[in-house]
């Protein structure tokens, strides 16, 4: 290797050799010279060097202690606080075809761009050279990935949210089969935050199995493990025929049943994930993101790529999210940003506790009624402000986390935000529709949040954003998987946003119900009645879950109000589906099939009944 040995010294140099790996040599030395730091540190998998991680990111102040024990605080630039869209870019040749939908930049013009910007951004910086496993260590969902940073706050992140990878690295089959990831948080300000925003880039090189990421710190653009492998992995499976997913994976577990029953769902931001994910008395794997395979028996195994949670804080509180709060509130090795911390005690929005009226948040110093550059108000916390943690700190962590052979899925549960069309939960004809239901997500925007409204955004399979091969070739892999199992798990979609004249119809905590109802249609403990959308809930059975689970009753007068058919809300969506899809190539025919099917099955429906709403009891004559 031609390093500057006064850059790394024999007891760093000598990790890497130990891993006998020439092509790690070969991204190590390219990718050091390209940043220049002026130190570098091998981290293995032990605890000494891992602390080391630990101690230099509270040194280089890019997080702060906090009163609790084990609880620091990291704080973003006021101009770095969500996921860069606009300048996260997939790299192409003339011969990868790619939806429109895909930001994209042609990739010799990509990589001179990002490299002539990552040019010398870690001088007078410590590079930290990491080595992790994405998913169960030594499991067919193991896929290992290397991490060059000069963030100590996001090596402290990983720690907490993959395992370690530095041993399995040296068992390695193919020595070039890995993952690597270069990120800069590049020239700092007076803030210790990252200076040079114009020119932050993050760009995906899918055919390479590589991520660059530059001028930034916000985890969901500088943690290269997270996001931005998701995507490196959603090529590799949909050319391997297997499935990497924007999903949960959580265990149902019925009262009075010894049985755990795993579901995986996704859901876009803010349409009810994390909250599926971690219903009360129930078992949590992982909340974000998922690798599903066939097993030998034709069984779907799920897998949770981390190990550990970046989640959103706000309105997290005890009423709400009792195990989370929880959680938050002991003392365990944690990390909170871009909350508001005064005397050394963080505070978000919505926690259920009045916030102080100063402190210190991601704008810096600040006092309630502080503007931005732009007049805006500065809230006391950032409404996208996090919390990081290993999901074994949870009480509802499920003691099948790490096992390599994954758990075996039952169900697969879609979900979106919808006020006026779709009923609060119903399932599939079969695997194709679920496909169809997945492929036809939609998140309805909120006035207080997104701006205008009831604007309807289209997002399939939740994971739209993520998306690095052609929407035609993505659903085809889904159908493909779904030929192969020999037990096909139930598809669900769920609905907690139905309004009427304005007002929910649910409230939040009765999605345990519907989970109940699912989970008891995959044991076939339950009936259902079929409707153009799919099976939905019979009132006998929801009226006993209402009484068990919460002691209410529930109303025929409320399963009619939610469960009646919407026609035209439905044909309507139909119809949106049909215009988006229109311009997409190489769709699975299974798909366009579907679109086809349930627009008849509705329309027929409206003939039959000569009405635009039609209530469950007249699908049972």
């Amino acid at each position: 290797m031609n390093l500057d040995t006064t850059v790394i010294d024999e007891i760093n140099l000598k990790k890497i050799k130990e891993l006998k790996n020439m092509q790690i040599e070969k991204i190590i030395e390219e990718y050091i010279n390209l940043c220049q730091p002026s130190k570098i540190t091998v981290i293995t998998d032990s605890l000494d060097d891992i602390n080391y991680v630990r101690m230099i990111s509270i040194k280089n102040k890019e997080e702060e202690k906090l009163k609790m024990d084990g609880h620091t605080v990291h704080f973003d630039g006021i101009t770095d606080q969500a996921r860069d869209k606009e300048n996260t870019k997939i790299l192409i040749t003339p011969d990868i075809e790619m939806s429109k939908m895909v930001n994209t930049i042609d990739r010799d013009k990509g990589l001179d761009e990002v490299f002539s910007i990552m040019k010398g951004s870690m001088n007078g910086k410590e590079a930290l050279i990491r080595f992790f496993c994405l998913g169960p260590k030594n499991s067919e969902f193991s896929i290992l990935a290397l991490q060059i940073t000069d963030s100590a706050y996001v090596a402290h992140s990983e720690d907490i949210l993959y395992r370690t990878g530095y041993e399995q690295f040296k068992n390695l089959k193919d020595p070039q089969d890995f993952f690597y990831l270069i990120h800069s948080a590049g020239e700092l300000d007076d803030k210790g935050n990252t200076k040079n925003i114009k020119d932050r880039r993050i760009y995906i090189d899918i055919t390479q199995n590589r991520v660059f990421t530059v001028n930034n710190q916000y985890a969901g653009n500088s943690l290269g493990l997270k996001k931005l492998a998701l995507r490196l992995a959603i090529y590799k499976a949909n050319n391997e025929e297997w499935l990497t997913e924007h999903m949960f994976i959580m265990g149902a577990e019925p009262k009075g049943k010894n049985r755990t029953t795993y579901f995986t769902g996704a859901y876009p931001s803010g349409c009810g994930k994390t909250s599926t994910a971690m219903i009360p008395n129930q078992k949590i794997v992982g909340d974000d993101i998922a690798y599903i395979r066939a097993n030998k028996n034709g069984i779907p195994h799920a897998a949770n790529v981390e190990q550990g949670i970046f989640g959103i804080i706000a309105d997290v509180n005890p009423i709400d999210d009792p195990v989370i709060y929880k959680t938050l509130t002991t003392p365990r090795e944690l990390i909170f940003s871009n909350v508001l911390v005064n005397n050394a005690k963080p505070y978000w929005l919505g926690m259920g506790n009045d916030l102080p009226k100063e402190g210190k948040n991601y704008s810096g110093q600040w006092t309630k009624g502080d503007l931005d550059s732009n007049g805006n108000e500065i809230t006391a916390a950032h409404k996208n402000a996090r919390y990081t943690v290993r999901i074994e700190e949870l009480e509802n962590a499920d003691s099948k986390l790490h096992d390599p052979s994954g758990v075996p899925i039952s169900g697969i549960i879609y979900g979106g935000r919808d006020s006026n069309t779709s009923v609060p939960v119903f399932q599939s004809l079969d695997w194709d529709h679920g496909v169809f239901i997945g492929a036809t997500i939609e998140s309805e925007t909120t006035a207080a949040t997104m701006g205008t409204a009831g604007v309807r955004k289209f997002n399939p399979m939740a994971n739209l954003d993520f998306l690095v091969v052609q929407l035609g070739k993505y659903l085809n892999n889904h159908i493909k998987f779904g030929k192969k199992l020999q037990t096909k798990p139930l598809v669900f979609a769920t609905n907690y946003f139905l309004k009427d004249n304005g007002k929910f119809l649910n409230d939040k905590v009765e999605k345990k119900v519907w989970l109940m109802w699912m989970e008891g249609r995959v044991h076939n403990e339950f009936d259902a009645i079929e409707t153009p959308i799919g099976f939905i809930p019979k009132y006998e059975d929801l009226k006993i879950l209402f009484k068990d689970i919460f002691d209410k009753d529930y109303s025929k007068e409320d399963y009619n109000t939610q469960f009646t058919i919407r026609i035209k809300m439905f044909l309507e969506k139909i119809e949106r589906m049909e215009d988006i899809y229109k311009d997409e190539k190489n769709l699975p025919k299974e798909f366009t099939d579907y679109i086809k099917k349930i627009k008849e099955r509705l329309i027929e429906s409206k003939a039959k009944y000569k009405n635009d709403l039609i209530q469950p009891e007249a699908y049972l004559n």
